[in-house]
């Protein structure tokens, strides 16, 4: 598969990530599938047009995702941020891949956000980068996300 012909924005997103000036969803799928980690500012040391470039990669495994995503983001970087990736341990088992259970962090995000979490009916049904967006929305369990609550409302969770 290549690359999308534009870049790989949820609803939600295009306001939230502010033209780009934030990492959306589809580059830190991307991220976190090949173990690699990069700070805000980093990202918003690359040129916008690198930044809609990597948000164009596949964000599907079965597709066979070829090694440039990584070779892109490590290439960009050492050219506008004189830095590398940050090399870290890749979850091989996430939370998100399973349709099998709401994961509590996202029922808990839910609560936070006062609305109901995903009926275990309703969550089989989203595709995984869905699945990953909430779980990735849903990692602090201390205060509710603001991109939480569209994105369960984009994804027909709630009204």
């Amino acid at each position: 598969m290549g690359l999308y012909d534009t870049a790989r924005l949820f609803g939600f997103e295009v306001e939230s990530s502010d033209n780009l000036r934030f990492i959306p969803l589809a580059v830190r799928f991307n991220l976190d599938r090949f173990g690699l980690r990069i700070s805000l500012e980093q990202w918003q040391m690359l040129p916008y047009d690198d930044r809609v470039l990597l948000a164009r990669f596949p964000i599907d495994d079965e597709a066979g995702l070829e090694k440039n995503f990584d070779l892109a983001l490590a290439e960009m970087l050492k050219t506008y941020a004189n830095a590398v990736p940050e090399q870290v341990e890749r979850d091989t088992d996430p939370v998100w891949a399973h349709a099998d259970a709401v994961p509590e962090t996202v029922i808990r995000q839910s609560s936070l956000c006062g609305v109901s979490s995903p009926s275990l009916s309703k969550w089989v049904e989203l595709e995984r980068f869905q699945r990953y967006a909430l779980a990735k929305l849903s990692r602090n369990t201390d205060k509710a996300n603001h991109d939480f609550l569209p994105a369960m409302r984009e994804f027909g969770l709630t009204e």
